[in-house]
């Protein structure tokens, strides 16, 4: 691991505190940057996802892609855990929080409100920060981009109506536009942009040249991810320092939920005896979001200033601290699982 790996958590979270002060301190900056969107998508975190997602995407052998039907049960435990558990615990976990044991700290519109955000993030598995997880962990790319592209068909038809479900509403908007085109910018370009590079370096080369290229791009994806988490904890930098106690209540259960559907999907791809490569990212999927999607839908539902809106907003802040501390752990615990075959 380079400098930029080894220190991942250091920069990162010097990278929080200097978007939040940034945020207060230059306020105009990053609301103008914020309204640089289409569709709920913000062009300049894209192109920063994109960046950081593009050198994953050259490793990806698609002559190997075909081999991943051979080792369904990696898939098997994304699929479950994304939409068979999480959407479930996320909205008991929800209501026990904000109707028992919060009852007496918010008012019940903005509890019901909190719960509906949690809800939303939960039915939404993440698509673009998978691939840096997955690298981070040495994962499988090839078995990540099949795990990310199944689970991105299966929420254009199952994110209405679980979500409708678990809010107990039947006219969920969902913004089909943010959803479309966050997978076309997040997957769809950097893997062609990829799939392109790699074809042509294997042409000119050797698969070192392809391995030497992806090393020479690491530190741009890690910086990309760096300047993401500025630009995220600016955007929201005065709801930060305004509203301290009611994003650590919503945070709270979050975080419960995230360590603990971690903790169900790494127990069992450990039972599954899934090799290391394949069981780092089919977990890091299942417990990461899509919170674009997620702040999209609660903004169109129940308005930007909403507790919903709020809870997916803290949902952004708490993801990239606690997944890098999930990496730091899988990392550390590679010896407790089959190495690939």
């Amino acid at each position: 691991m380079g400098l930029f790996e080894r220190y991942l958590s250091v920069w990162v979270g010097l990278c929080i505190m200097v978007g939040v002060l940034l945020g207060n301190m230059l306020p105009g900056i990053f609301q103008g940057i914020a309204q640089i969107e289409y569709a709920h998508v913000n062009l300049v975190v894209a192109v920063l996802i994109w960046v950081m997602i593009y050198p994953m995407m050259v490793q990806i052998d698609f002559s190997a892609i075909k081999d991943v039907g051979k080792k369904p049960k990696g898939l098997f435990l994304t699929l479950v855990v994304n939409w068979l558990i999480k959407p479930f615990t996320m909205a008991a976990l929800g209501w026990l929080f904000f109707k028992v044991l919060f009852a007496g700290w918010v008012d019940p519109q903005s509890a019901t409100e909190y719960i509906a955000g949690m809800i939303l993030l939960g039915v939404a598995p993440c698509t673009a920060m998978v691939f840096v997880w997955s690298q981070l962990t040495d994962g499988d790319p090839n078995y990540t981009l099949v795990q990310v592209s199944v689970n991105d068909i299966i929420m254009v038809f199952a994110f209405a109506p679980l979500a409708a479900l678990l809010l107990g509403v039947t006219d969920i908007a969902v913004p089909w536009e943010t959803l479309l085109l966050s997978v076309i910018l997040y997957v769809l370009l950097p893997l062609i942009a990829g799939a392109l590079t790699r074809r042509r370096l294997e042409k000119n080369g050797s698969n070192g040249q392809v391995e030497a290229f992806v090393g020479t791009l690491k530190p741009w994806s890690v910086i990309g991810l760096l300047a993401t988490v500025v630009l995220l904890f600016g955007f929201q930098a005065e709801k930060i320092i305004n509203e301290p106690v009611v994003i650590v209540l919503i945070a709270m259960p979050l975080l419960i939920q995230t360590y603990g559907i971690f903790a169900i999907a790494y127990g069992a791809a450990k039972l599954m005896k899934l090799p290391h490569n394949i069981a780092a990212p089919a977990c890091l999927i299942g417990t990461s979001n899509f919170f674009e999607l997620a702040v999209a839908v609660s903004i169109s539902l129940f308005g930007l200033n909403s507790g919903a809106a709020l809870a997916t907003v803290v949902g952004v802040l708490v993801e990239v601290p606690v997944m890098l501390s999930l990496v730091a752990m899988v990392n550390r615990t590679g010896h407790w699982f089959k190495d690939p075959s």
